[in-house]
C-alpha cells in the first residue's frame, strides 16, 4: 500500500486556510449573524403591524351592515394592502441582507433595470394590468365582495390586486382575469337593484283586476316586517306592457338594497302564484307552446286504415 505524506511546506497553507475559516465563522456569528436576526425580526413585526391593521380593516367591514359600498371598500383596500407589503418589506429585506453581506446592491439593480426594459418589450401587457388596475381602485369602479360583470363573466369579486381580478360565480367557478382585460364594467351591487317581474296572465283576465291585485301583492311585500328593510320605495306596476297571442305581460318593479333582488323575487312569485290560484286568474301561456286539442265527432266515420301490401 502507497501513503501518501503530506509535505511539511503544505502545512502552513492548511493551517492558514482554517485558520481563516475559523476567523470568518467567528466574524459571521458575531457580527452578520445578530443583524441579521434583527432585520428579519424588524421585518417580521412591520409584516405583523400590516396585518393587524388589515384584520381590523376587514372587521370595520363586517360591522358595516347598513352601508355595503363602505365594507367594500374595506375589503378592498385590506387586500391591496396585504399584497402589497409582502413585496416592499420582502424587497427591503433582501437590499439589507445584501448590505450585510458587504454585497454592492447598485449594481444589481442598475442591472435589473436594464433588464427590466428588455421584459417591459416583450410584457407589456403586465404594465397594462397594473395601470389599468390603478385605475380601477382609483375611479371606484368595484371593490371586493360586490357583484359584477367583467369581460362577460358574471360573479362576486373575491380577490382584487393591480395585476388581476379573482371573481366566483353561483357555480363556484373562481375566474382569474387580467386587469388589462376588462374594458367594460357592470356593477350590480352599487346604491340600490331592482327587482323586475313579469307576469304573463292569460287574456281573458281583467286587465283592471289584475293591475289592482298584482299592486296589492307588492304593496303587501313592501310593508312586510321581512321586507321592510330591503325594499327602498313603493313597487310599481307598469300596467299591460305586451300582448302575445293570448299572453299578457304586466311588469312589476321593486327598488330594493344592493344583492337583495332574488329573495324580494322569489316572495313576490309565491304570493302571485297563491293569489292567482284563489281569485281563479289563469296565468298566460305561450303561443309557441300551445297545442289545440279537438273533442272527436262522435258521428264522424272512422278513419280509413291505409292498405299495407296488395
Amino acid at each position: 500500500m502507497l501513503l501518501l505524506a503530506m509535505a511539511p511546506q503544505d502545512e502552513p497553507i492548511l493551517q492558514t486556510i482554517e485558520d481563516k475559516w475559523h476567523s470568518d465563522i467567528l466574524l459571521f456569528l458575531q457580527n452578520k449573524l445578530p443583524k441579521i436576526f434583527v432585520v428579519l425580526l424588524v421585518i417580521f413585526i412591520l409584516q405583523r403591524i400590516v396585518l393587524f391593521f388589515v384584520k381590523k380593516m376587514r372587521s370595520r367591514a363586517d360591522h358595516q351592515v347598513g352601508n355595503f359600498h363602505r365594507a367594500a371598500q374595506l375589503r378592498t383596500m385590506a387586500s391591496i394592502l396585504r399584497a402589497t407589503s409582502i413585496g416592499v418589506l420582502g424587497f427591503i429585506a433582501f437590499l439589507q441582507i445584501l448590505n450585510i453581506f458587504d454585497i454592492p446592491y447598485q449594481p444589481i439593480l442598475a442591472s435589473a433595470g436594464i433588464v427590466g426594459v428588455g421584459i417591459g418589450l416583450g410584457a407589456q401587457s403586465i404594465f397594462k394590468d397594473m395601470i389599468n388596475g390603478i385605475f380601477i381602485l382609483v375611479e371606484d369602479q368595484y371593490n371586493v365582495g360586490e357583484i359584477v360583470v367583467l369581460a362577460g363573466l358574471k360573479g362576486t369579486v373575491e380577490d382584487l390586486s393591480l395585476r388581476r381580478t379573482s371573481l366566483r360565480d353561483s357555480d363556484g367557478t373562481l375566474y382569474i382575469i387580467p386587469n388589462s382585460q376588462i374594458a367594460t364594467v357592470s356593477n350590480l351591487s352599487r346604491d340600490y337593484a331592482v327587482a323586475a317581474l313579469n307576469v304573463s296572465v292569460d287574456a281573458s283576465a281583467n286587465p283592471d283586476k289584475v293591475i289592482a291585485l298584482l299592486t296589492k301583492i307588492a304593496g303587501d311585500i313592501r310593508e312586510d316586517a321581512a321586507f321592510k328593510d330591503i325594499t327602498v320605495a313603493d313597487p310599481v306596476v307598469l300596467g299591460v306592457d305586451k300582448i302575445d297571442g293570448r299572453a299578457v305581460t304586466y311588469p312589476i318593479q321593486i327598488r330594493v338594497r344592493v344583492n337583495q333582488r332574488d329573495r324580494v323575487l322569489r316572495e313576490l312569485r309565491r304570493r302571485i302564484i297563491l293569489a292567482f290560484e284563489k281569485d281563479g286568474i289563469p296565468l298566460g301561456n305561450d303561443p309557441a307552446n300551445m297545442l289545440i286539442l279537438r273533442a272527436p265527432n262522435p258521428t264522424a266515420p272512422p278513419a280509413q286504415q291505409p292498405l299495407i301490401g296488395s
